[in-house]
């Protein structure tokens, strides 16, 4: 542990005397002026964050990314061609989208500001001599401070004094029941928190009782300081923003390389400078996908009313897609693959014999009782024997019994006792850690005779022991004595007949394998990260069918000496980790980011804030702690592995929906790019004008908003998808390419065979395009032959719409005068219907061949 001096000083490994020499201190504490002069030199006790960010600063960079300035270009291009409808449907986009980024940015801010409020604010301190209660900010190092039950401990201290003391760890180890603190030296060797029984950890709590002890770190040098140093690391990008960086970088080349050529061979073949940059720049309006904001936003806010009704709440819209794009998921073992409770599932002789008089005593010698309204109260032990199915029936019997006396359970002695009135001899039952009790036992009873404990019986018992808590189980054992005694006391508690065990375990979620199966088949690999011990934590693994590969657990101790390239072998490698940190928890996280892989994180505790940042997507629980559920992306209202199926295969569909109106329409504006350049070298006019190309965009994209309502293939949803800009590029130019010949087939049969005048041609283009783009959504939509995936109704209507709005306008005054259309000839018509058939055919052909040989 580093003080606050940098120094390696291994604290709980010291004699108290030499930690009082190392921090110049004694149990008299600090004078005032020794605690200001640390304050000066250290700093105060509180959680800093390494930068201040100011929020103009913040907004100022969501402004960025190249797709943001493609469209910012696009909406200034579109005014200046009147189009200013599209200019400011295009800015509103990017508005809105930046406001959200901003917000999601300046959540990390909020994270720490919730983190800082779980250390306690006030601290019981001796100073110059006395007892005082001061900010805890002003704690040092070497200072003395009290600690009573219900405290949350403001700084790592190194207990000096305890009385029957026990803190809850959870919200640093993720270990549910308290831990019994002790003075003892711990040994060097141990250095993960979970060992650590004479230092008490800044941001717990004691449980009960009380201690004495002396700061040993303060702020970001303490262990819960780690924890937040974690959340002030900036994170890797998600998976999901660098798929649209990605995108956003390769759509800026085509859309720049095209429009330079496009201008360059109007220009060169005398159509005028103006018109030709015009032409080009309505083409970069044309093949830039502006409404893909938009068309994200219609399919995120429909994915994620969908998952809402399947109890998965999204803080964060572009999460779903990471969401379903998860091929990792991280989680601990307690609640996830267990119920989260103890349940007494045992209740044995030493024998093995199942003996219910074992569970009437486990019910008698217990202060856990029924609270009206409240259900049981006690600890979980005592409120797990309550809880077992046979409980009820004993419960008259039990309320019959008179107790005479008892004597409370204590952490020194782990014990409990009581005495019943008997009919002759009254009966002393003790029940507690099985150690505790069999140390005190000089008889055992076998087969109702009892006999003498010797050595051997003695020894087979701690053995028998060892192996019920190898198999997970926690387990309290019983004795009795008869007395002569009504009142006894603590020292009574001895040459007991041991009777037998209780044995309890947080027992495997019913559901658990089967929600396993299922991430396994949709293609997510599971790891889990446990802070219980590896013993308990491969019983689990076992019990839900978790292959642990090559039969290993990593444990926090392993990973302490690990640099981070062993770190990044073993994250790979092993699937199941014990006994580990916060830190460690957001090291794999981290580590797996970097292989590429996108990783979940389902957490729900303070401990789990670091991992669920560093997580491509955070998924915490609605009952969760504040900060977890404030540093998760995706919120479950039941904490279930089947849940997390669930949303993944809708984030799943949502990308897959996206996906469908990308490679539309990028391959229908390239290949209305590359038509244009090669109908320029023969054509003496502008193939198109401006206002015209922006008018097929809009319609040509109209139905496309629907496709977030789209079925989507079952075979799409069994694999993780990624951005995988490749495969867009070869779609792009295979299917663009198929669209540009049916577009020239149609250019050269109207300008040499029909030789058609530029109004005529222009409206006959246009409507081709259109109708190409709408018609071919039906066979893009789904790898398999088309009739085999019946499209939304939502897409089929709004399709419909837009044929019939296409075919009319060039019969309309509207469409004559405002875009220079004219009425085609029926001849015409059916040219392009006959051309639109044989193009559809082709398109269903080449597809089978493109995914079958591009798609992995």
């Amino acid at each position: 542990m580093m003080n606050d001096k940098k120094e390696e000083i291994i604290y709980w490994s010291l004699p108290i005397k030499k930690v009082f020499e190392s921090l110049h201190s004694s149990e008299q504490g600090l004078s005032t002026s020794e605690a200001n002069k640390k304050i000066d030199q250290f700093g105060e006790n509180i959680i800093k964050e390494k930068t201040q960010h100011h929020g103009v600063k913040i907004f100022l960079s969501q402004f960025k990314s190249p797709f943001i300035l493609i469209l910012i270009a696009a909406s200034i291009i579109a005014y200046f061609l009147h189009e200013k409808t599209d200019a400011v449907i295009i800015l509103v986009i990017i508005l809105l989208s930046s406001v959200l980024s901003f917000f999601q940015e300046y959540r990390a801010e909020k994270v720490m500001r919730m983190l800082r409020s779980y250390v306690s604010h006030k601290a019981k301190v001796v100073r110059d001599g006395e007892l005082v209660e001061i900010d805890a900010k002003y704690l040092v190092s070497g200072d003395i401070i009290k600690l009573n039950i219900g405290d949350v401990i403001p700084a790592d201290v190194r207990l000096i004094n305890v009385e029957e003391m026990s803190t809850d760890e959870s919200a640093l180890t993720g270990e549910s029941s308290p831990i019994i603190k002790k003075i003892s030296v711990v040994s060097e060797k141990h250095a993960l928190p979970q060992y650590l029984y004479n230092i008490a950890f800044s941001g717990t709590t004691v449980a009960s009782g009380s201690g004495k002890g002396i700061v040993i770190a303060t702020g970001k040098n303490t262990f819960f300081g780690r924890t937040a140093s974690s959340l002030m690391q900036k994170m890797p990008e998600a998976d999901f923003q660098k798929g649209i960086k990605d995108f956003s970088n390769f759509i800026l080349k085509v859309v720049v390389i095209l429009t330079a050529i496009v201008f360059a061979s109007n220009a060169l073949l005398g159509k005028g400078i103006f018109g030709s940059f015009m032409f080009a720049v309505a083409l970069a309006v044309g093949i830039t996908p502006e409404l893909l904001p938009m068309i994200m936003t219609v399919a995120l806010s429909s994915g994620s009313l969908n998952m809402a009704k399947e109890k998965v709440i999204t803080k964060r819209l572009a999460s779903i897609e990471d969401f379903g794009n998860i091929d990792i998921l991280c989680c601990d073992k307690t609640g996830t693959l267990t119920e989260g409770r103890l349940v007494l599932q045992q209740y044995l002789t030493i024998d093995g014999t199942k003996d219910r008089k074992l569970l009437f005593y486990g019910l008698l010698c217990n202060p856990a009782r029924e609270n009206k309204g409240k259900g049981i109260e006690g600890n979980s032990v005592d409120k797990a024997i309550w809880q077992n199915k046979e409980a009820k029936t004993l419960q008259n019997k039990v309320e019959q019994v008179v107790v005479l006396d008892e004597n409370e359970f204590d952490f020194e002695r782990r014990r409990m006792s009581i005495v019943l009135k008997g009919e002759k001899k009254n009966i002393f039952i003790v029940k507690g850690a099985p150690e505790s009790v069999l140390e005190k036992s000089t008889k055992i009873l076998v087969n109702g005779k009892k006999r003498k404990l010797s050595k051997i019986v003695f020894d087979k018992i701690k053995k028998q022991i060892a192996e019920y808590e190898g198999e997970g189980y926690k387990v309290i054992a019983i004795a009795e004595k008869e007395t002569a005694k009504k009142e006894t006391k603590k020292s009574d508690e001895k040459e007991l007949t041991f009777l037998g065990f209780l044995n309890l375990l947080d027992p495997p979620k019913k559901t658990a394998k089967k929600s396993l199966k299922l991430l396994q088949e949709l293609g997510i690999g599971i790891k889990v990260l446990s802070g219980d011990s590896p013993l308990i934590t491969r019983k689990i693994c076992s019990e839900v069918g978790l292959m642990i590969n090559e039969d290993k657990i990593i444990t926090g101790e392993e990973i302490e000496n690990l640099d981070d390239k062993q770190l990044f072998e073993i994250a790979q490698k092993y699937n199941v980790f014990a006994r580990i940190t916060p830190e460690h928890k957001y090291k794999i996280v981290a580590s797996l980011n970097k292989e590429g892989h996108v990783v979940g994180f389902l957490g729900d505790g303070i401990n789990d804030a670091p991992a669920l940042k560093a997580a491509d997507v955070g998924i915490s629980i609605d009952s969760a702690v504040p900060i977890a559920k404030e540093a998760a992306d995706i919120i479950l209202l039941k904490k279930s592995l089947r849940v997390v199926a669930k949303g993944v295969v809708l984030g799943r569909k949502t990308f897959g929906n996206i996906t469908k109106y990308i490679l539309n329409t990028i391959s229908a504006n390239y290949g209305n790019m590359f038509t244009v350049v090669v109908a320029s070298l023969f054509l003496p006019f502008i193939p198109l004008l401006a206002a015209q190309i922006l008018l097929i965009n809009f319609i040509s994209d109209f139905p496309l908003l629907t496709l977030s309502t789209d079925k989507v293939d079952d075979e799409f949803v069994k694999k993780p998808k990624r951005w995988n800009i490749k495969l867009i590029s070869k779609f792009m130019i295979h299917f663009g390419l198929i669209s540009s010949f049916f577009d020239l087939a149609l250019i050269c049969t109207l300008f040499f065979v029909f030789k058609t005048s530029p109004e005529l041609f222009r409206t006959s283009w246009f409507v081709l395009s259109i109708l190409t783009e709408v018609i071919i959504t039906f066979s893009i939509r789904t790898r398999f032959f088309f009739m085999k995936s019946r499209p939304s109704n939502a897409l089929l209507f709004s399709s419909l719409f837009a044929v019939i709005i296409t075919l009319a306008l060039p019969f309309t005054i509207f469409g004559n005068k405002f875009f220079k259309f004219v009425p085609i000839p029926l001849t015409i018509v059916v040219f392009i219907g006959i051309l639109i058939a044989v193009y559809f055919i082709v398109v269903e052909v080449t597809k089978q061949y493109f995914f079958r040989k591009f798609e992995t």
